[in-house]
């Protein structure tokens, strides 16, 4: 995938996580659920590592698993602690912003699938149906089949980018 409803999906949960709070809470919430929708693809640097992309640690391996997105959801929910916020709320919210980046993965027509069972299984997965068009890595995205999945995702993600994005109701005015 391109990123961008890696990103969409984030930003809805953000919104649905910040409800009515502060214009500031929204944006924090929305930036923090975006990067970790983003996250599981920091394993790109593996390829700058020689690690091959077949490999457990390799692109779409063990940082695409709901093993890893559980990691990162009890780590989210330290933070709540810290935070003084609601630790299960943030923690559910995290593994599923974290957890739909393989899981969506797995809808891509191309590459080797999500390694979503790691640590239980090395096998990379697809979804049955790949509905996704896979997205070309680096300068191939500045290319017509670039454009291509950008404009596919955006359209398969306007649900997420709609309710995102959608104007929030102003308090009525107390009397």
């Amino acid at each position: 995938m391109a990123s961008i409803g890696h990103v969409a999906v984030g930003m809805s949960l953000g919104r649905y996580e910040a409800g009515g709070s502060s214009r500031g809470r929204l944006v924090a919430y929305m930036l923090f659920f975006s990067a970790l929708a983003l996250l599981p693809d920091a394993d790109v640097i593996a390829f700058k590592l020689g690690i091959p992309y077949s490999a457990p640690w390799g692109h779409r391996g063990a940082t695409h698993s709901l093993a890893f997105a559980a990691l990162v959801a009890l780590g989210s929910m330290g933070l709540a602690r810290l935070l003084r916020i609601a630790p299960w709320r943030l923690g559910l919210l995290s593994f599923v912003s974290v957890g739909s980046h393989g899981l969506l993965d797995a809808l891509t027509d191309g590459g080797l699938g999500a390694a979503l069972l790691w640590p239980l299984s090395n096998a990379r997965l697809f979804a049955p149906v790949r509905p996704l068009p896979v997205a070309p890595i680096g300068v191939g995205m500045l290319s017509p089949r670039g454009l291509y999945v950008v404009v596919v995702e955006f359209l398969v993600f306007l649900p997420c980018w709609t309710f995102a994005l959608w104007p929030r109701r102003r308090a009525a005015p107390e009397p």
